[in-house]
């Protein structure tokens, strides 16, 4: 499986948790049909919910004054936090972490969310 399949199953895997509450772990279980979770797809999907509140606190900073984390669609949120963790934690290159998050955000998202998380994720 390529880096790029695994980020679409984190994704989905973390808006399940972010619109549900649910389990992050049998979210993965669920979309892959298997207990063995590869490295790389834990680290994007324990390691994002382990740091949520830290990244999610930085994701406000980012963001208008006017504007709220509460306003973003949790599909957005999803991959901005899984984003930030791969940059911050993982040390994946920026540039590969922001053209992945436009491409999953230009495919699943509204419209225009790529401009958004591209911004910000440009600006972390």
């Amino acid at each position: 499986m390529s880096r790029s399949e695994m980020r679409k199953i984190a994704m989905e895997a973390l808006y399940q948790h972010l619109l549900m509450d649910r389990d992050i772990r049998q979210a993965v279980f669920d979309i892959t049909h298997s207990n063995q979770i590869d490295g790389y797809l834990y680290a994007l999907t324990m390691g994002t919910v382990e740091h949520e509140q830290e990244l999610t606190q930085k994701l406000q900073s980012m963001l208008r004054s006017d504007w709220s984390v509460d306003r973003l669609s949790k599909l957005d949120l999803a991959i901005l936090l899984m984003s930030m963790q791969e940059i911050l934690y993982n040390e994946t290159p920026k540039p590969v972490v922001i053209n992945e998050a436009v491409t999953l955000a230009r495919k699943y998202s509204d419209e225009d969310s790529y401009k958004l998380i591209n911004g910000i994720l440009d600006r972390l």
